[in-house]
């Protein structure tokens, strides 16, 4: 996974001109809504990722998913083994475009509390991940 350090207090993450598909990390493995939160684990285990792209059945990126909210929804009181993606998802997004620069990308990551976005086409297909070093 491709991870962007972003300089605190800045508001440029990198050069000038840059846009997200220089820096997003090409699509790996995408899961469905539908998939348990123990197979999502697992699929991030042998993938070697913290990030997975969650799709509905048309092949729409509808969110993305992390190790940690997957943990802590294992861990949590109400979980059962068919607690299923879509039901931690919550809200759509956010999301970036790949022709989106950097800087605006950066803004929108620390302004949005986020780690990683997911990189969208036109129609709303995955492209990829934009995480940032923490």
């Amino acid at each position: 996974m491709t991870l962007v350090q972003m300089q605190p207090g800045s508001t440029d993450a990198t050069p000038a001109g840059r846009t997200v598909a220089d820096a997003m990390d090409a699509a790996g493995p995408q899961v469905c809504g539908d998939m348990t939160v123990e197979v999502a684990l697992a699929v991030m285990a042998s993938a070697r990722t913290g990030y997975l792209p969650v799709c509905d059945d048309n092949g729409l990126c509808t969110g993305l998913v992390t190790r940690a909210q997957l943990a802590a929804v294992r861990d949590g009181s109400a979980y059962s083994d068919r607690v299923q993606l879509r039901d931690i998802l919550g809200d759509r997004g956010p999301f970036t475009s790949p022709v989106t620069t950097m800087a605006e990308a950066g803004h929108m990551m620390r302004y949005g509390d986020v780690d990683a976005l997911p990189v969208v086409d036109e129609h709303g297909s995955a492209l990829g991940v934009l995480a940032r070093a923490c």
